[in-house]
């Protein structure tokens, strides 16, 4: 079972573009109607699981006991409040999935209710994904939308709340994006071919799913649309976005029946976020302003005082989203890459906000301790509130979860994740150090260890660097393992992320794409240099567009690096980014380029990493793909790997290993994804020859 499979036939397929004759030797892998390409997938499996169970033995195995036993099988997130109830999930004993549940907010000890059990949902399906849950205004009804086969094609159900029983308004074929405006009403979002959330829709109880109207049709395949409804409760927002632009509509709650009304059309460049209060909109706005900017705006169609400056544009802070209650703004600011809360109170309506003005009577920002951490907004459901809830963590301390009172400042531990058997964060310790990329840009790179450092120690490098999303450094109990082991875990907060600002966005797509990867490489330079690690003992990893990243630097750089992990990559960009039937692939494109023009083929055929594979020597790999994978086909590592065993110069493993009941997130269940993070890991502590079992 350890013998390499037979290499997958070449059928070429090519085509000329711009002066270039592009072949595609393993198109074929694409057709997942063919018998040859499951059957291939499932050979290559098996043959990776059995080469890593002849070197490493039970260590796969061990490996998932471990992690399993940190976990806390009966746990219960904190009780949320919202109107007269409390709510909550909590899991028991050999639970995959969590259970909904609520109780009266006036008592405590009152009875819950069980109102939603995602286990029984998922009896007989080998996937389960519950994509949004939203609970009616009157507390009677819970909206739901699942996937059964991680393909993210959603099937929305309404439950009765007072009886347990569904209502026949099924609504296959939808989005992840729903909102009620009353009671009677439930708006959501309709799918494309290309699995684009494309149309709004308008439910009304009772009546047939064929009935429903369309709201807006988003013709421009840039364009996605969502839904949500304002913490105000007074309006359902529709949002239409692209990787670039965004256009915002409002529909009032009271009055469903009528047409949205726009508030923001559409502007190449320009992004919109809006919150309700009273008379006004608060607007999070790129508009002249490269981090973001916050106005306040009146209601559509409402006469009084135009747009007006309340939170002016700085160059060294990101707005990176507000939340408005009753008598605060919240504003979730990044400065020099790390996050922080201001507040800002409302009542009385200051004239201005922010660092460039004198600031608010009670104007203040919440500080955290640790040298690198992460933050996020918790489950604040109401709008008339003086609590934050929020979470925070950093690579040593578990997640905890806080209310912070916005007037009086007083911080409450609420919980802090269990992890079972005991951990001690003073046995641990973290860091950010700074890279110098090719250019002089300064690159964040984020660490943690256990122990004292007494020279190079193996190391694994995780980056993903696109759409401006940020790798912000978490607690995970499933890296302990690796931690225990003796091994550094490093995160290069590289361009195309929004780490830095707007600035580090932009400056890491189109054109300026390349710099996500000089940065990369950059900081694998920098810890190699300064003893950190060595080229022997450095791994690297990253998935999606962060597997592109694995990709692009496994062409360009090899000899940096001992091991690669590749989950689901990006790797046939060109293709993929010439074929609009895809899903994602015209709403990419902002992201990418388009490369049925000049210059956006060049940007792309320089990196595209199936493309540039090369006659050299690679490091060993592990690529992992999902059958049912809609952003990622299983098809782009599949031929990546073929191509690369064909090219490559050494005796290195390649390995793939394919989900064939999962999409692009993997296997679904808090238990039964740990056997991917399992395989990942047995293979990275085999390469890194790291002990198979932890010191004493």
């Amino acid at each position: 079972m350890t013998q390499a499979p037979p290499d997958p036939p070449k059928r070429p397929v090519s085509r000329e573009l711009f002066g270039e004759r592009l072949v595609d030797d393993y198109a074929w892998l694409r057709d997942r109607d063919d018998p040859a390409v499951r059957a291939h997938l499932e050979l290559e499996t098996a043959r990776a699981e059995a080469l890593l169970d002849a070197r490493t033995g039970e260590l796969r195995a061990q490996l998932y006991a471990q992690m399993r036993a940190r976990i806390k099988e009966d746990d219960r997130s904190v009780p949320s409040p919202d109107g007269p109830w409390c709510y909550y999930s909590r899991t028991e004993v050999g639970d995959e999935y969590p259970r909904h549940c609520r109780r009266p907010r006036a008592s405590e000890s009152a009875p819950e209710q069980v109102y939603l059990d995602e286990n029984r949902l998922a009896e007989g399906h080998e996937y389960f994904g519950l994509a949004a849950l939203a609970i009616s205004p009157n507390h009677r009804l819970c909206a739901y939308a699942v996937d059964l086969d991680g393909d993210e094609i959603y099937t929305i159900h309404i439950l009765d709340l007072d009886t347990g029983e569904l209502l026949p308004d099924t609504l296959p074929g939808c989005g992840s994006s729903l909102a009620w405006a009353d009671d009677g009403v439930l708006f959501y979002t309709r799918l494309d071919d290309a699995h684009r959330p494309w149309q709004a829709w308008r439910h009304r109880l009772g009546q047939a799913p064929s009935d429903d109207q369309c709201v807006h049709d988003e013709p421009d395949e840039r364009f996605y649309v969502s839904l949500y409804r304002t913490r105000s409760r007074a309006y359902v927002a529709l949002s239409i976005d692209s990787n670039a632009s965004s256009e915002m509509w409002l529909i009032p709650s009271a009055a469903p029946e009528a047409a949205p009304s726009l508030v923001a059309a559409r502007r190449e460049g320009v992004e919109y976020g809006l919150a309700h209060r009273g008379e006004q909109l608060f607007v999070l706005t790129n508009d002249g302003a490269r981090n973001f900017a916050v106005e306040l705006w009146p209601l559509p169609g409402a006469a009084g005082p135009s747009a007006r400056v309340f939170i002016a544009h700085r160059d060294e802070v990101l707005i990176e989203d507000i939340e408005v209650f009753a008598d605060h703004l919240v504003v979730w600011e990044r400065c020099e890459g790390l996050q922080r809360i201001r507040v800002v109170p409302l009542a009385p309506m200051p004239t201005h906000a922010g660092d460039d003005d004198a600031p608010a009577p009670g104007e203040h920002l919440i500080s955290f301790p640790d040298p690198t951490y992460s933050i996020w907004s918790g489950a604040n459901r109401e709008f008339s509130t003086s609590t934050l809830r929020f979470g925070y963590t950093s690579l040593t301390t578990p997640a905890s979860i806080y209310d912070y009172n916005l007037d009086s400042r007083e911080r409450v531990l609420l919980k802090r994740q269990e992890v079972v058997g005991g951990h001690d964060p003073s046995d641990y310790e973290s860091a950010r150090v700074w890279a110098t990329a090719p250019d002089g840009a300064r690159v964040p790179i984020s660490l943690v260890w256990r122990g004292s450092l007494d020279g190079p120690r193996p190391l694994l490098l995780h980056g993903y660097g696109a759409y401006g999303m940020t790798m912000d450094p978490s607690f995970s109990r499933m890296r302990l393992s690796l931690l225990e082991r003796g091994l550094v875990v490093a995160m290069a907060h590289t361009r195309g992320g929004g780490e830095l600002g707007r600035h580090w966005y932009e400056d890491g797509k189109l054109a300026h794409k390349h710099n996500t990867f000089d940065d990369f490489i950059a900081c694998a330079e920098h810890l190699i240099a300064d003893g950190w690690t060595s080229a022997s003992q450095l791994a690297a990893t990253g998935g999606s567009a962060g597997g592109l990243l694995i990709g692009a630097v496994a062409n360009a750089r090899p000899e940096l690096f001992t091991a690669l992990v590749a989950d689901v990559p990006f790797v046939d960009v060109l293709n993929t980014m010439l074929d609009p039937s895809l899903p994602l692939t015209m709403m990419e494109r902002d992201e990418w380029g388009d490369p049925t023009t000049p210059e956006g083929f060049a940007w792309i055929r320089a990196y595209s990493p199936y493309d540039n594979v090369r006659e050299q020597a690679y490091p060993d790999m592990l690529v992992l793909a999902g059958w049912n994978d809609p952003r990622v086909g299983y098809w782009e590592p599949a031929k990546w790997v073929a191509r690369l065993r064909e090219r490559k110069t050494d005796a290195r493993e390649i390995l793939l290993w394919t989900n064939m009941g999962a999409g692009h997130g993997g296997a679904s269940g808090r238990f039964e994804y740990l056997h991917e993070i399992a395989l990942e890991y047995a293979f990275l502590i085999d390469r890194l020859g790291l002990p198979e079992q932890p010191p004493a």
